[in-house]
């Protein structure tokens, strides 16, 4: 089907920022983008007009990434130039929000982490996620109110599992 062609290749762009924000690595990111639109072409006759053509991208590349979490594999560092020099201390504190918000984002369960980004980086609608991810609406909402609220703790510098509070009782966050 040659008519879903422009469709697809113009989701390239949000493939690869979503793909980037799952799994944290250029290179498997990139190899992510790649599996998912192979797998896209070899089966976009199943793909409907009438249907989203994002979201059934998200759906390929959602189900690509939880098969290959599933996976056991030995943890590998690529070493290259970057890799051997020296660190250096990041001078602004932008620096250190983008770090410390992709640390907290990676501490989130797999479920609310993959709910938020598609809300957050795709603007996606609660129905297009719960068509990409094949789960209900209510648990699109559910997931997506528990990662906020986790993130926001872990952004506050909470611990990730506070301590359960009474409704009266308010839970002083350490800055």
């Amino acid at each position: 089907m040659v008519d879903g062609y422009p469709l697809l290749t113009a989701c390239l762009p949000r493939l690869r920022r979503y793909a980037r924000a799952l799994v944290s690595d250029t290179s498997l990111a990139d190899d992510l983008v790649q599996d998912t639109l192979e797998r896209a072409w070899h089966k976009l006759e199943l793909w409907r007009p009438s249907d989203d053509m994002r979201a059934w991208l998200f759906g390929i590349m959602h189900n690509l990434h939880v098969n290959q979490v599933r996976k056991t594999r030995l943890p590998t560092v690529t070493l290259d130039d970057e890799a051997l020099t020296a660190p250096t201390r990041a001078t602004q504190s932008d620096n250190l929000e983008v770090r410390d918000l992709h640390t907290a984002l990676q501490l989130l369960p797999r479920e609310q982490r993959a709910v938020l980004l598609l809300v957050a980086l795709e603007q996606m609608t609660y129905q297009e996620i719960a068509l990409s991810l094949e789960i209900p609406i209510g648990t699109v909402m559910s997931r997506l109110a528990r990662g906020r609220e986790k993130l926001r703790l872990l952004m506050e510098g909470a611990t990730a599992n506070p301590a359960p509070s009474s409704s009266t009782a308010t839970l002083k966050l350490v800055k």
